[in-house]
């Protein structure tokens, strides 16, 4: 039984601060952090959630149904990832790419401390709250001492490419050959870089991560030994109550420091034909994702193609709602819209057919999701991209990035677009 206690903050960024420092000692771990974003279907400013009651770690076999039974059974907040390489769930697929990782395909915990920021309000919800306990917690979240992020002092991390520039273009090429021969419309590539034979450190590796990016959706997320460091500024899936929300990403543009020129860069990709058209395929691949779930005619386009800005690049942004029946399962909404249709292709089977074939690593976590279940049954999911995963027993890590690739796509364009995306992840690690 979880009980709720809540405390007036006077500088909730210094308890921001320290409640990210508090976390770092916990096996099991989710911070997740909106970065003063506004957003109209939030709701908190940051959560965390720490130290694992019961927990579910799966590869992907039956995984959907593992996770259904669990949800079902705990009724209570659940915290945890949905990798890609769940699709060979959902559908008749599998992944035989390379692997450094090892994260497994599925993994939720229940926690036993949450904490979330709303305004200047920390709510703490425990399980079996003793109050002298959270007056504890509170107290030494409060007296942490500041800390100055910095990773200047770790060894310098030597980046590697899974693939070489001129490989990178045969693989579009062949992509291409697959869209102008009408195997599939759209298809999202991606490349990996990594890094072997490293220790980072973590915290500190995110904290200035998202001192770079200020993302909307970023995770900070320890699962024993493996971690992930997200600057994610998409959202996947939300339920709020019966209603459910998709915001896809396509289409990107450089900032510039030059604020005429940061506008151009802007106004350029809102008037960017072939930005749109992707878009616009992705839109109609989640509209037709949702309405597995939906009610009859309930599935609406609220927002197309608009532009949002964020600290290292331009984004389009679509937004499609849905309604749902009440006693619709949560799960089940994520397995008929997973993966989502912005990391995948239309087709969707096809384009991840393809994807594996010219794809040279295993995705993994990244472009999967990261999230909560409420005891109410609802449910936020992140999209897993501009992130570095880590695995600390390895001492491997690796940040993949891609694009959409239609057949007015130019490799030489796609390979820039690539190299912008992966820039924040590169200058944190190599300083």
């Amino acid at each position: 039984m979880r009980k709720t206690r809540t405390f007036s903050v006077a500088y909730i960024s210094k308890f921001k601060n320290n409640l990210l420092q508090w976390a770092g000692k916990f096996d099991e771990a989710v911070w997740l952090d909106s970065n003063g974003h506004t957003d109209r279907y939030g709701s908190f400013d940051a959560l965390l959630a720490v130290d694992a009651l019961t927990s579910l770690k799966m590869d992907y076999q039956n995984a959907f149904d593992a996770l259904e039974n669990y949800q079902k059974q705990k009724a209570d907040w659940l915290f945890g990832y949905l990798s890609y390489d769940l699709k060979n769930d959902v559908e008749d697929l599998i992944s035989r790419n390379a692997d450094g990782l090892g994260f497994p395909d599925l993994y939720f915990f229940q926690p036993r401390k949450i904490i979330y920021l709303q305004g200047n309000r920390a709510v703490f919800l425990y399980v079996d709250m003793d109050a002298d306990e959270v007056e504890r917690d509170y107290r030494i979240i409060c007296n942490i001492k500041a800390h100055r992020t910095n990773v200047s002092g770790q060894k310098p991390v030597r980046i590697k490419l899974r693939i070489f520039k001129d490989a990178y273009f045969r693989q579009i090429r062949k992509m291409l050959k697959h869209i102008h021969r009408g195997d599939i419309y759209e298809a999202n590539f991606c490349q990996e870089f990594y890094a072997e034979n490293i220790s980072i450190d973590p915290l500190k590796t995110y904290e200035k991560l998202n001192e770079i990016s200020h993302p909307p959706f970023a995770v900070y997320m320890r699962l024993a030994e493996k971690y992930l460091l997200s600057a994610s500024p998409e959202r996947f899936l939300k339920k709020k109550g019966n209603k459910i929300i998709s915001q896809p990403i396509k289409g990107t543009a450089k900032r510039s420091y030059d604020v005429s020129e940061d506008l151009n860069l802007k106004i350029a990709l809102e008037n960017n034909a072939k930005e749109r058209a992707e878009n616009i395929m992705i839109v109609d691949l989640v509209r037709n994702d949702l309405s597995k779930s939906a009610i009859k005619g309930s599935v609406e386009v609220e927002e197309l193609c608009k532009v949002y800005s964020f600290e290292q690049v331009h984004q389009m942004i679509s937004t499609v709602i849905s309604q749902v029946e009440p006693d619709k399962n949560p799960v089940t909404i994520i397995r008929e819209a997973f993966p989502m249709g912005s990391m995948t292709g239309a087709p969707k089977v096809s384009a991840m057919k393809i994807i594996e074939e010219l794809e040279a690593t295993k995705r993994g976590l990244y472009s999967g999701a990261v999230g909560y279940f409420t005891p109410e049954n609802d449910f936020d999911f992140n999209v897993v991209i501009r992130s570095i995963l880590y695995n600390k027993t390895k001492r491997f890590a690796s940040y993949s990035v891609g694009g959409a690739i239609t057949a007015k796509s130019s490799p030489e364009k796609e390979y820039e677009e690539c190299l912008l995306k992966a820039k924040a992840m590169r200058e944190v690690l190599e300083g």
